[in-house]
């Protein structure tokens, strides 16, 4: 959530902002709407500057013996007017509050200005195209023919976009998420931690998700199911102060994610790439504002690692303003190769959100220095998506009679060096 005093204070900075995203929001009704909320708070101050001097007339009549019963009237009548006044208060903070919740964050000034996905300018590429001496073939194929993906049975008992595995499939699935998780906690000195996978309104709020995205939710009556676990790992924190020496707080978790989809029909609906049900090991961070980049830059490059160890080609990409998310100050996206269709898939997004999280769920850190409380800035990033991976490894590894080698990394965890066909 963007702080009000600053819209009020750079309001032509955050108009720019919102047009480079790509926002329609009107910031003239917020700006009326906190003009209407500091004139009732005003007059309500007066008055009760006013009921405080009758209160004070009345302490001095009583003490001669006075008729008070016309300052006892008038003074009933200012508090039932300041009360009025704070009935409608609380109405425009409402308001105010309801309206700053739709607002995008302010992408940060490194973020380059773009009207789409193809202005994203390319930051750095690692490895090599995998050479192929036969057409490759699409991981779906390669799936359903080994017998390890099977997307019909899927829709049978649940619906299109899921996925039921099979045999290896199953175990390269759950290996990669112990493999994932066995480098996040002991190479990059990540705090494992498992959560609920289903959440309440309050935490889907805090981390940005309500109201804006609600369409792409699927709820029960009382709760969400997590879209990722940037939702329950980040709102642990919420409604509290850190110590600051703590900073910055590095977490890591495994779990499955739902997701509606709702605006991207027609788009990747063969495969593993754009499931509503799918695995994620995702990387949350707690930081100190004043070495936020710093811990982007550090969790991108944990997120690069797994890819670097799974030897899959890849690129970093920096989104524009145009194709940044909503709550996120800045984003690097990780786009693996994918040799089948010839092109780069996104399989992890790393954000700096800033304190706009925090501002929302009220997540703070105490200063050493002293009583004095600020807002932490927060970060996550995929470790990566576990069935884009799946979908990376069958693309790359692939060899011509159909089977699959398994990628080094993972060869203790699979116990298998080839993938072959279930018997």
């Amino acid at each position: 959530m963007v702080d009000v005093k600053f819209i009020r204070q750079n309001v032509d900075l955050v108009k720019n902002a919102l047009q480079n995203r790509g926002s329609s929001i009107d910031l003239a009704t917020l700006m009326d709407l906190d003009d209407r909320r500091r004139a009732i708070i005003q007059k309500a101050e007066e008055l009760k500057a006013q009921r405080n001097q009758f209160s004070l007339r009345i302490a001095r009549a009583k003490g001669e013996g006075g008729d008070l019963e016309q300052e006892k009237s008038e003074m009933r009548r200012i508090s039932d007017e300041i009360k009025a006044l704070d009935g409608q208060i609380r109405e425009v903070e409402t308001a105010i509050e309801a309206f700053v919740l739709e607002i995008p964050n302010i992408p940060h000034e490194s973020v380059p200005v773009g009207r789409d996905s193809s202005d994203n300018p390319v930051v750095r590429t690692w490895g090599a195209k995998p050479q192929f001496s036969f057409a490759p073939k699409d991981h779906w194929d390669i799936g359903e023919n080994l017998g390890i993906l099977d997307f019909k049975r899927a829709a049978k008992i649940t619906g299109a976009r899921f996925t039921v595995s099979w045999g290896a499939g199953s175990r390269l699935e759950r290996s990669l998420i112990s493999f994932m998780l066995d480098v996040h906690t002991r190479d990059h000195g990540c705090t494992e931690v498992w959560t609920p996978f289903m959440v309440n309104r309050d935490s889907m709020t805090a981390t940005g998700q309500l109201p804006k995205f609600e369409e792409e939710l699927f709820k029960t009556d009382d709760y969400f199911l997590i879209p990722t676990a940037e939702v329950p790992v980040t709102n642990l924190y919420r409604d509290e102060t850190l110590p600051e020496e703590d900073l910055p707080i590095k977490l890591v978790s495994y779990t499955p994610c739902f997701r509606r989809e709702a605006g991207s029909y027609g788009k990747d609906t063969r495969g593993l790439i754009r499931q509503h049900q799918f695995n994620k090991v995702e990387l949350v961070r707690f930081a100190h504002p004043e070495r936020s980049f710093t811990d982007l830059e550090e969790l991108t490059a944990e997120a690069e690692n797994i890819l670097r160890k799974l030897n899959l080609h890849y690129r970093v990409v920096t989104l524009c303003t145009a194709d940044l998310g909503f709550s996120s100050a800045k984003t690097y996206d990780l786009e693996v190769w994918m040799p089948a269709q010839g092109v780069f898939r996104e399989i992890s997004s790393c954000s700096n959100f800033l304190d706009f999280q925090a501002r929302r769920g009220q997540i703070r850190y105490k200063s050493k220095q002293g009583k004095k409380t600020e807002l932490c800035h927060t970060l996550n990033g995929s470790g990566l998506a576990v069935g884009r991976t799946v979908a990376a490894i069958l693309e790359n590894y692939q060899l011509e009679d159909g089977t699959v080698r398994v990628p080094d990394a993972l060869k203790p965890y699979m116990g298998l060096d080839l993938i072959g066909p279930i018997g």
